[in-house]
């Protein structure tokens, strides 16, 4: 009996902070005998969630890094990837979703549709991933999953359809009606194990019967059958309905939503089965990649184990035997011994070790196939490497990666640190694409460069953890930007005699701002004032300009530089001389176009009880905030504003002791805006002095 590929389901659960996910991950574990208790993530028994195993996770009771792990439930293979809810980890987010063919979004019963899930919904838009919506913690004061469902449908423009509905709420939740059978499903047992159908609670009757309704109406679109049977009024079979949604669901236009408590272990069970039912095996999803040898044609995969491998390295780790490389077998499959070739670095290799996950558990295997999920030892990538075999020269297109907005200084304490500090940067630039470290050449400080406070914070964290590396750390520095506000032009030479052939290039035109991108480049000679071999290197003056403004030694963004005219020298004008020349030209004309800084202004969410919204308010008013909405929820409400991010370090502390610490936020890089005249005195006040200490 070979591997049915049918039966299989690459999964993530995705989700708002602290909505739930790992802690429906624990549960799935323990209900597919994967785990044979359950841990909580904040758990007393000191033993943490099984997919938090970095120490720091369980500490802070929050996810860091994805996990992966492969449970089975009836009779079918499920590669789960827990991931995290932060913004701050964005990246772990959209190399674990490049992978994936249907997610579970998580939704807080009280919350609803928070900051954070509008995010994780563009990301999941963004990848075309199918998902089913699970409306967790129905078990907490306040619970209201109807009114969820009405927000997924405005917030997020889901067409998000109940599937099921609670037998009470809050503290009164007993279990779930099953729409699609019609019956009520209790979880009985110490752990919710035994489930029970019973018949529908009389008082639930009508209820249930509306929502069956609104459910069919909603499908019907999707299966003509089912649509005849339900205009004449004929009883909708299981069978039909089931395949109705499933069509709806992998056709991105249908979301069927489920209810339960994963703390309180009820409604896990129904939604294991709803992943086998409604979401995609790797044979339903279209993968696509593009072909190096025929200029990037786009090629459709097949998920047959005898076509020549195609697999995606989307996520590395650096443990305690080497690289371990995370990888999604697209198409073939991948045994030992077999040779790949790495299509970014043009470097064959062989599988050595192959390896399944288990949150950080691992066994050995001997081959994956097709739409697997698997690890490999040893071998040199990046992340986002595609590997090929038989001869194939495609890469999987590549994956989303946002611009770091914050950078910190660090400096090691000691000999020994320093030494480790190299080790530990260097792993984590490779495992994290958004998390950089470069040299500042003027002050010889170490520059770590990332998404958030947060971001930062853990690396340093685990850097003092896992590599016995003690360092201090400088102001955060924001990464602000320069730009020009008005016209200007230049018409430079550039001369140099310094005996035999000298150096000669004169470049004139004029610069502006440009709204459409960071940098232009137009060129406009005519009559060949300047030689066409010469106009690149104009290019590259000026892109060599634009990465020091004079201002305050920031890059310079949103500009457009023009050449109109300027002169050669038979013998003396060169690459060189007219790189030269158009720096020269840059700078003369820099001063007279009224340039500004630029800095970035974050998207901020702030989350909280309604009497300390007043308080809330004047915490954003201080920071320079300007407030874009707010809307009240009940008890709850919500803030959304746009903030300088030079204002928000520290504001979780701020915030936390304004509202007792009842109050969360959550911020991401909205746009770069202009920096008010007071303090962009004080900026460049600071970077000449700067200038005049360094000499």
């Amino acid at each position: 009996m070979g591997f049915d590929i049918t039966k299989m389901r690459n999964i993530g659960i995705s989700a708002h902070i602290d909505s739930g996910k790992t802690t429906l991950s624990e549960r799935i574990l323990f209900y597919s005998n994967k785990i044979h208790a359950i841990h909580e993530v904040r758990g007393k028994d000191g033993v943490g969630a099984t997919m938090d195993h970095m120490e720091l996770e369980r500490e802070r009771g929050i996810t860091i890094q994805s996990a992966a792990t492969q449970v089975e439930w009836r009779d079918h293979t499920v590669n789960l990837i827990d991931t995290p809810g932060h913004v701050d980890f964005t990246i772990e987010v959209e190399r674990s979703l490049r992978v994936l063919d249907g997610a579970i979004l998580v939704l807080c019963a009280v919350g609803g549709v928070q900051s954070q899930s509008i995010t994780v919904d563009r990301q999941l838009k963004r990848y075309h991933v199918p998902r089913i919506a699970f409306v967790n913690k129905c078990d907490r004061t306040g619970a209201n999953p109807f009114k969820v469902r009405n927000q997924l449908r405005e917030k997020l423009g889901l067409n998000a359809v109940l599937i099921q509905i609670p037998i009470g709420l809050e503290d009164k939740l007993e279990g779930v009606v099953d729409l699609v059978t019609m019956k009520a499903v209790y979880f009985d047992g110490e752990a919710g194990t035994e489930i029970r159908h019973a018949e529908i609670p009389p008082h639930l009757k009508a209820d249930a019967e509306k929502y069956r309704d609104e459910l069919i109406d909603a499908v019907s679109l999707f299966s003509d059958e089912l649509a005849e049977k339900y205009l004449a009024g004929e009883a909708v079979p299981e069978d039909l309905l089931r395949a109705a949604i499933r069509k709806g669901t992998l056709g991105e236009q249908f979301v069927p939503v489920m209810v339960g408590s994963a703390y309180k272990n009820k409604g896990i069970q129904p939604l294991l089965d709803g992943v086998n039912h409604y979401l995609p095996n790797p044979t339903e999803v279209k993968n696509r990649a593009l072909d190096l040898d025929k200029n990037e044609e786009q090629r459709e995969l097949s998920c047959d184990e005898k076509s020549p491998t195609v697999a995606l390295g989307f996520k590395l780790e650096d443990g305690q035997y080497g690289q371990l490389t995370y990888v999604r077998i697209y198409q073939g499959s991948l045994k030992k011994g077999d040779e790949l070739l790495n299509t970014r670095s043009r470097k064959k290799f062989k599988v050595g070790r192959l390896v399944r996950m288990h949150s950080d558990n691992m066994e050995d295997i001997n081959e994956g196939s097709p739409g697997d999920i698997v690890a490999l030892f040893g071998i040199e990538c990046a992340s986002g490497d595609t590997f090929c075999g038989g001869g194939l020269n495609y890469a999987m297109s590549s994956m989303y990666v946002p611009q770091p907005v914050i950078s910190l200084a660090i400096t090691p304490k000691d000999k020994k640190s320093a030494d480790q500090m190299a080790k530990a940067l260097n792993r984590f630039t490779k495992e994290d694409p958004t998390f950089r470290t470069f040299v500042d050449p003027e002050s010889n400080q170490t520059i770590v460069q990332g998404m958030g406070e947060l971001h930062l914070e853990v690396y340093i964290e685990r850097m003092r953890r896992e590599y016995k590396c003690e360092v201090d750390t400088g102001m955060p520095q924001v990464a602000y930007r320069e730009a020009i506000t008005a016209r200007a032009e230049f018409n430079y030479t550039h001369k140099k005699q310094t005996g035999g052939a000298g150096q000669y290039g004169r470049v004139a035109g004029y610069m502006e701002p440009w709204t459409e991108g960071d940098y232009e480049f137009v060129d406009m000679i005519k009559g060949g004032a300047i030689p066409t071999e010469f106009v690149p290197s104009c290019d590259k003056g000026f892109k060599e300009a634009v990465k020091k403004g004079s201002l305050i030694g920031f890059p310079i963004v949103n500009i457009r530089c023009v050449i109109n005219d300027g002169q050669s020298h038979p013998v003396d004008s060169s690459d060189i001389a007219f790189q030269a020349a158009a720096i020269g030209a840059f700078r003369e004309a820099y001063g007279k176009a009224k340039p500004c800084i630029l800095e970035p202004i974050m998207k901020v969410a702030v989350e909280g009880p309604t009497e300390f919204q007043g308080n809330i308010f004047a915490s954003i008013n201080q920071r320079r905030g300007i407030i874009a909405s707010s809307t009240e929820d009940g008890t709850f409400s919500r803030v959304e504003a746009e903030v300088p991010l030079s204002e928000m370090f520290g504001y979780s502390t701020v915030l936390r002791s304004l509202t007792q610490g009842k109050a969360e936020f959550t911020m991401e890089f909205e746009k770069y805006g202009r920096v008010p005249q007071s303090i962009s005195e004080a900026l460049i006040k600071a970077f000449e002095q700067k200038k005049r200490e360094a000499r």
